[in-house]
Parts: C-alpha cells; sequence; structure tokens
C-alpha cells in the first residue's frame, strides 16, 4: 500500500496552523501548538517506547520556518529554540488523522498532572 504524499504545506501564521493537503484528497489543519507537543525528536519521543514527554507551556508557540529534508518530511523550526525531529511525511499525515482522538487525550494529560497549555 502508498503511503499518502504531500501535495501543499501552508503555513498559517495568524492562525498558528500548518494545512497539509495529501495526494489521496485528505487534508488537514494542524496547530503548530499539536505539532510541538507531538514533535517526532527524541527531546519529545524518547529514546525508547513508552518514553514520551508530555510537553507543556506551547499555547503560543510560533513557526519561525520549514525546511524540506530529501524527499521525505520537513524541519519544523519552532519560535522556542526547537528545531530538531524530522516530520515526514507518514508522520505529518498520521498526526493529521489522528488529532481529533490525541489533542483531547493530551489535554486530559495535562489536567491530571496540573500543568498548563
Amino acid at each position: 500500500m502508498t503511503r499518502p504524499r504531500p501535495l501543499d504545506i501552508t503555513l498559517h501564521q495568524a492562525s498558528r496552523v500548518l494545512e497539509v493537503s495529501f495526494d489521496n484528497g485528505e487534508q488537514f489543519r494542524l496547530p503548530y501548538e499539536y505539532l510541538r507537543v507531538n514533535s517526532p525528536s527524541a527531546e519529545v519521543q524518547g529514546h525508547g517506547r513508552g518514553q514520551k514527554v508530555l510537553v507543556a507551556g506551547k499555547r503560543h508557540v510560533g513557526i519561525d520556518a520549514i525546511e524540506p529534508t530529501g524527499h521525505y518530511g520537513i524541519l519544523i523550526r519552532f519560535d522556542d529554540g526547537h528545531a530538531s525531529g524530522i516530520f515526514g511525511w507518514d508522520t505529518l499525515h498520521d498526526l493529521g488523522r489522528a488529532h481529533d482522538t490525541a489533542w483531547p487525550a493530551y489535554l486530559a494529560e495535562l489536567e491530571a498532572k496540573g500543568l498548563e497549555r
């Protein structure tokens, strides 16, 4: 099965959303905060299964730049200095498809730990 490939990526700075359109017709509007707290970097994901770090305090994070990385993804440079972890096309697609369940779960976890966005 061929994974979807992006056709267009647009930063919407005013609304803090990265819009990604894929060749299978799917289109996702991914908030910058959602991308930052789900960065594929080892800093966020850890170095093994079950080591993901809960990232708080990123409600107002911005994106300074996105840079292509080969033919497989992008590097996102966030304005809080975070610029590690390559967002591959599969990762962006998976984050888009998971948003409706992953975002409320993230908010619930923050609340349970007494942390704020």
